[in-house]
């Protein structure tokens, strides 16, 4: 966690957050290009992230979205949450696919193996990332869909 975590909570909490992700998610982009990839948003908010590679599963072109993630142990936890809007992240759907991805972690790539948590599975590692980004809670509220969480693992 980061000074300007707080900060970043606050922010993430507004309700229409979901409306502002793409443009979040092009400065984001545009940002990490300006410093070769050393630098994301989530890293000026304190935040643990990840880029995420996975193969499209319609068309099989490889892509790549920046994401908050909590590691777990030798593993690294995702949410499909898309700031509790109404639709699923395109990349779940595509992970679900590909059952496998590659991430960048610690500007090193990392070939990982993506599992979806269920039941109880899922609700102790939800647990686990509302310590690290407590809007998980305000994002599951806003919306009628079930989050999808992932365990990444190494392969």
């Amino acid at each position: 966690m980061g000074l300007l975590t707080p900060l970043a909570i606050r922010i993430g909490a507004i309700p229409w957050m979901p409306k502002l992700l793409p443009q979040v998610v092009w400065t984001d982009r545009n940002l990490q290009k300006v410093t070769g990839g050393r630098v994301t948003i989530l890293d000026i908010a304190g935040l643990p992230n990840l880029m995420l590679t996975v193969v499209g599963r319609k068309s099989g072109i490889p892509r790549t979205t920046p994401l908050l993630c909590v590691p777990d142990g030798d593993t690294w936890l995702i949410a499909g949450s898309y700031f509790g809007g109404p639709n699923m992240p395109v990349w779940v759907g595509n992970i679900r696919a590909a059952g496998e991805a590659e991430i960048t972690w610690d500007r090193k790539q990392v070939p990982v193996t993506a599992t979806e948590l269920h039941d109880a599975d899922r609700a102790a590692a939800w647990q686990v990332m509302l310590r690290t980004w407590p809007n998980f809670a305000k994002y599951e509220e806003r919306t009628d869909r079930l989050i999808p969480v992932f365990r990444l693992t190494r392969r």
